[in-house]
């Protein structure tokens, strides 16, 4: 779509850009010194190993943290792609850009909380990058997708992001209570555990009916539940209780999604043929 603004139009555009690409190289620049690539502690050995797959009873299991690399793609593929001068003027842009990018920021921002700061720094920094998301992702709806690039480079990114960092927020307060609780609070663990599993399976077909059935979130989400079930499985600390209920909450997710996915794109396809 053509900028009917004029020059200052453009310019702020041109702006969002830029502001667009530098967010996505901060980001990717905390992850290397997150990672340890740049000479940083590696996130499971921060916080006195707090972060580490086996510092709560609601930690996925390390490979579940591969998914960064998915969503990381996506935000590169997104920045590179709405720099392009036919994406510059275009009023979604303009709706999501600067969201997207603060979403960005605030990634590449735990990094920097978890290695320099404390764990509760942590949780907040958590929080507000969820709150972004939440917000990104309403805005995705409001603004509807305009073609197959779209889908996939914002939608699709955003509903990833989203999704992994709602089960993120909740192994962060979960190592946060953990590593700061009282020794007493360790024999309500598993109750704990299973209450909060499914308030997240809740949440998921939440996300996917309120999103018109939306799958990324809730793919993003059982990826996680799958290897929280893992790691409590097969790893330490063991709850068989949680491990069963992660697996359980999450073929529930993928199954209420996918089933909704395809119901909706039936109705969908009837109406247009009518």
């Amino acid at each position: 779509m053509d900028d009917p603004g004029g020059m200052e139009h453009r310019v702020s555009d041109l702006v969002r850009q830029i502001a667009v690409i530098s967010a996505t190289c901060y980001m990717l620049v905390a992850a290397a010194v997150g990672s340890g690539l740049l000479g940083g502690t590696p996130v499971q050995d921060l916080q006195d190993g707090a972060l580490a797959a086996d510092g709560s009873y609601l930690a996925p299991a390390g490979p579940a943290f591969s998914i960064w690399t998915v969503i990381y793609l996506l935000l590169v593929a997104y920045a590179i792609w709405q720099a392009l001068p036919s994406q510059r003027a275009r009023v979604r842009q303009r709706d999501l850009g600067w969201w997207i990018a603060l979403t960005a920021v605030l990634n590449g921002t735990w990094l920097v909380l978890a290695q320099f700061t404390t764990l509760p720094l942590t949780v907040a920094g958590i929080v507000l990058l969820l709150a972004a998301l939440c917000v990104t992702f309403v805005q995705t709806e409001r603004s509807p997708a305009e073609g197959l690039a779209d889908r996939i480079l914002i939608d699709a990114t955003t509903g990833l992001h989203l999704g992994w960092v709602s089960l993120a927020t909740v192994a962060n307060v979960s190592a946060w209570l953990t590593a700061e609780g009282p020794q007493e609070w360790a024999g309500a663990a598993d109750a704990a555990g299973i209450a909060v599993l499914v308030a997240v399976g809740v949440l998921g077909i939440a996300l996917a009916r309120g999103s018109t059935w939306r799958v990324t979130p809730g793919l993003a989400l059982v990826w996680g539940l799958a290897w929280i079930a893992e790691g409590r499985l097969e790893g330490e600390p063991e709850s068989t209780a949680i491990g069963v209920t992660a697996a359980v909450v999450a073929v529930i997710v993928l199954a209420v999604t996918l089933i909704g996915a395809l119901v909706h794109r039936m109705i969908d396809l009837r109406n247009a043929d009518a």
